[in-house]
């Protein structure tokens, strides 16, 4: 059989079995619901230090991964954007109503999903667009109503383009600026001659 008692702040624990009974130290009794309190607040206060020193950069981190990521997304789209104006070039096609470089322009154009209006400083994305003809001997530039016919390496390029980082974490005064460019080789001339230009 055990019984507790108190006696000053401490308590004391009696048990008797058979004839002999002994008391033994437990503890001291302190005002439990005063001491909680203090270590709740505090623990709060310093939980929420905590979070905002994990958060902040956290958020720089994933804020910074997008911004990079969608960064190399433009570039790469744009750079298939004159790829694609290239591979539409060598073919000697036109679109109705329009010369080759015109055609070669609107294919750039429609493949950049819009980028290069947004990129260019004019936003008119057809400005940032150069179509350039080389003969594959010298390679010197070819112009002229037959600088594209067949043999010739055709340069289709977008420079002056310039990317403003979306968020503030990498913004700068100077944004991205970069140039592409794609090349290849006409195909033979069509029995009719080049496309006028």
């Amino acid at each position: 059989m055990a019984c507790g008692k108190r006696q000053g702040g401490h308590v004391f624990v009696t048990a008797a079995s058979g004839s002999v009974a002994s008391t033994e130290f437990v503890g001291r009794v302190t005002p439990v619901g005063r001491v909680e309190a203090r270590r709740a607040r505090s623990r709060s206060g310093s939980t929420l230090v905590e979070t905002t020193l994990i958060i902040l950069p956290l958020l720089a981190v994933l804020f910074g991964t997008f911004d990079v990521a969608f960064a190399i997304f433009v570039k790469n789209t744009v750079q298939y954007a004159v790829c694609q104006g290239v591979r539409y070039a060598i073919t000697s096609q036109t679109l109705p109503g329009k010369g080759q470089d015109d055609s070669i322009k609107s294919v750039v154009t429609n493949s950049s999903i819009g980028l290069l209006d947004v990129l260019s400083t004019t936003h008119v994305g057809t400005d940032t667009i150069s179509i350039t003809y080389y003969n594959p001997q010298t390679l010197t530039p070819v112009t002229g109503s037959n600088s594209n016919i067949g043999g010739n390496i055709v340069v289709v390029s977008a420079s002056g383009l310039s990317w403003a980082w979306m968020f503030p974490l990498l913004r700068d005064a100077t944004p991205l600026r970069y140039a592409v460019s794609s090349a290849d080789v006409m195909e033979a001339t069509p029995l009719g001659g080049p496309p006028a230009r």
